[in-house]
């Protein structure tokens, strides 16, 4: 995918086939694409943003601190993938469609079921059954929960949220709601049982 022009356009250039031997300098094969839709936000994701309230919003406010604990978390859901064999795919910032919008969450676990069921499509048909999402400086504590509630009406069964400042970790599904402080050790509740890790450790 090329992008050509700003987010705030909702135009990006994309190629209509790729070969391996084509010269990147023909642009014969490009075509505008207009993302004035759920529809084409979904078919063609856009780097970065989602799509929100009917248009395009651009991720922002990530730390290097924030940055640190989606590779940490992501790290250590794929190890206990390979050390358990269960299966599936940790991701990070991949595109999913909700009932009314398109999210990036911050990392996201693919059961293998869910990977023979729809492959890896452009974005994702539903909700991670897995998914973790770390507030920034800039995120609102009641936009954090509100998401984590469209995630769990759009099929997904375990919702993270992180906040590294207050060393807090919440874990919400469809039954319950729990919340983990820095001196505690957290476990999933419904999808890749068995995992656990101390709070301080993937905040430190």
């Amino acid at each position: 995918m090329v992008s050509s022009t700003p987010i705030g356009s909702l135009t990006m250039t994309l190629a209509t086939q790729q070969y391996s031997t084509r010269d990147i300098t023909d642009t014969s094969l490009e075509v505008n694409v207009s993302i004035n839709s759920l529809e084409n936000f979904v078919t063609h994701p856009v780097d970065d943003a989602e799509w929100v309230d009917g248009q395009v919003v651009e991720k922002t406010g990530m730390t290097v601190k924030h940055g640190v604990i989606q590779g940490r978390l992501s790290y250590y859901w794929r190890s206990y993938i390979m050390s358990t064999g269960q299966g599936g795919e940790p991701c990070t910032e991949a595109p999913c469609r909700t009932i009314k919008q398109v999210r990036r969450p911050d990392v996201a676990y693919i059961t293998p079921e869910l990977l023979a069921q729809f492959g890896q499509p452009a974005t994702f048909p539903q909700s991670f059954p897995l998914t973790a999402e770390i507030a920034s400086p800039t995120d609102m504590a009641e936009e954090l929960f509100a998401k984590a509630k469209e995630y769990l009406e759009s099929g997904c069964a375990e919702v993270w949220l992180v906040f590294p400042e207050a060393q807090w970790i919440f874990i919400l599904t469809q039954n319950q709601h729990l919340w983990f402080t820095a001196n505690e050790v957290i476990s999933t509740q419904v999808v890749l049982t068995g995992f656990s890790v101390a709070v301080q450790e993937l905040l430190a």
